[in-house]
């Protein structure tokens, strides 16, 4: 590997094997730090559906950059996401990074592609990585628009971000300490386990069923695969769901992608403000 960053290009530096991906990382972050003249983050946050405009209220927008300029990353494939990573200076004077731009298990470009912006936003110097996303719930309770904190989460992907003879502890993966932090900002918040299926297709009743059985509240197709690449590289990990719908079987509809963006947009003004006010408070 050279010292210069890796060039931005159609064929992704990722997707060759014999490329170090913490290489790729660490060349995205020099890019983020020139573009947006910020030397270090200190907290990175991922807005999944229904997310987005927290970044509005996090504090001042110093720069915005196009994923599709950064080494590792490409224009988001899903609706809902803004394709940018966003340099946000807040009230305290810290600097977070919002990552709009997540690569999907189900894309089919490998788990490296997934976690990279977790690994990038570890080389910018963050400590805190605050993962969210738009899921269906498994509890009855939950009524779309419902935010959700995670507190543990069951991967069946049948893959993992780690290669090779890689052993990482995954005891308290969702952080003990911001998840009593959250709930002083918002006492009323629920908790559960998310359950990350590979997607793009929902899930069955009888996978509903089984996610339940075996320990799961949450079911979706983002998140558990960054928060195992952000425990490697030593972040703490936040995460939120955004109850968009109750899973199959539970509610008696069919399940649509434009149910999931309209209730992100339902809820947005509320969580938006919720997670604000709980990421100024970490």
């Amino acid at each position: 590997m050279t010292d210069a960053p890796v060039s931005s290009c159609t064929a992704n530096p990722l997707s060759d094997p014999t490329v170090d991906p913490f290489d790729v990382a660490r060349d995205a972050a020099a890019v983020i730090a020139e573009r947006s003249g910020i030397d270090r983050h200190d907290i990175a946050l991922t807005l999944g559906s229904g997310w987005a405009k927290a970044a509005d209220l996090i504090g001042e927008t110093v720069s915005e950059i196009p994923a599709t300029d950064v080494p590792g990353f490409s224009a988001s494939a899903v609706v809902g996401h803004t394709g940018t990573l966003r340099s946000v200076r807040m009230s305290d004077g810290r600097h977070a990074l919002v990552i709009g731009a997540r690569t999907h298990y189900y894309e089919g470009h490998g788990v490296r592609r997934v976690v990279h912006s977790v690994r990038t936003a570890a080389a910018t110097g963050a400590s805190i990585m605050v993962l969210t996303n738009g899921a269906g719930g498994i509890k009855e309770s939950w009524t779309p628009g419902t935010p959700v904190l995670i507190s543990d989460h069951i991967n069946l992907t049948a893959d993992s971000p780690l290669e090779g003879a890689t052993f990482i502890d995954l005891t308290d993966l969702y952080s003990s300490r911001l998840r009593t932090i959250a709930r002083g900002v918002d006492p009323s918040l629920d908790e559960g386990v998310y359950t990350q299926f590979r997607g793009p297709h929902y899930e069955t009743w009888a996978e509903v069923q089984m996610a339940k059985t075996i320990g799961g509240d949450i079911v979706g197709m983002s998140t558990a695969l960054e928060a195992i690449a952000a425990r490697q590289a030593g972040m703490e990990i936040l995460g939120f769901s955004l109850i968009t719908n109750l899973a199959a079987g539970i509610q008696e509809e069919p399940l649509s992608h434009a149910e999931v963006l309209q209730a992100g947009k339902d809820a947005e003004p509320v969580i938006a403000d919720l997670l604000a006010r709980v990421v100024t408070a970490l």
